[in-house]
């Protein structure tokens, strides 16, 4: 297994807890592991075992086939890759109206997970609390006037802005303007501890 394909196994888990509403200790109850191991294995800091895997995806009432189907791998170890617009995989990142993800790619290089991700905001979208990822953040308004509140500080983005910041500070968008935005992210997966 190459590192990219852990990355969207990694991605993956986390995507298929969140939609369905259960917590890291909720699985980690389930699965029979620790929730510290979760959170790792969410975070892309450690590679579960095979039956730690196997054990997190019955935990999460999913198909086997399925799960394993939906991971990209005619990419791996390309020095070209090339993604066409309907290639782009639609995922929640959490339940929030009127939020769009589409993940265009997910690369490991040296070492560190990189996301790459378009996000439409429904005209009006906004979340109702602060939001916290294991990432830094790299936003580009493709189109569209977005208000992002970062660490209780508000930012003002239009067409061709541009922002950057640490995910784990608290941080909500909103679309302030008249017409859906969209916008280019670039998560950064590091060792960012404090």
């Amino acid at each position: 297994m190459t590192e990219d394909i852990i990355i969207q196994i990694s991605n993956k888990i986390k995507e298929k807890r969140k939609a369905k509403g259960i917590t890291i200790q909720e699985l980690a109850d389930k699965a029979e592991v620790s929730k510290g191991l979760i959170s790792q294995i969410e975070n892309n800091r450690t590679v579960p075992s095979l039956l730690v895997l196997i054990n997190i995806i019955r935990a999460l009432n999913l198909d086997m086939n399925e799960f394993f189907n939906e991971i990209d791998q005619q990419n791996q170890g390309a020095k070209v890759i090339v993604k066409k617009n309907d290639e782009y995989t639609p995922f929640e990142k959490e339940p929030a109206k009127g939020f769009n993800y589409k993940r265009v790619l997910t690369k490991n290089i040296k070492n560190f997970p990189v996301d790459i991700v378009l996000l439409e905001l429904k005209k009006g979208a906004r979340r109702s609390q602060l939001v916290k990822t294991d990432a830094y953040e790299y936003k580009y308004i493709i189109k569209g006037k977005v208000e992002y509140l970062i660490d209780n500080e508000k930012y003002l983005l239009d067409t061709g802005d541009s922002l950057f910041f640490d995910g784990r500070l608290g941080h909500k968008p909103a679309n302030i303007g008249e017409e859906d935005a969209l916008i280019l992210v670039v998560y950064f997966f590091i060792d960012a501890e404090k």
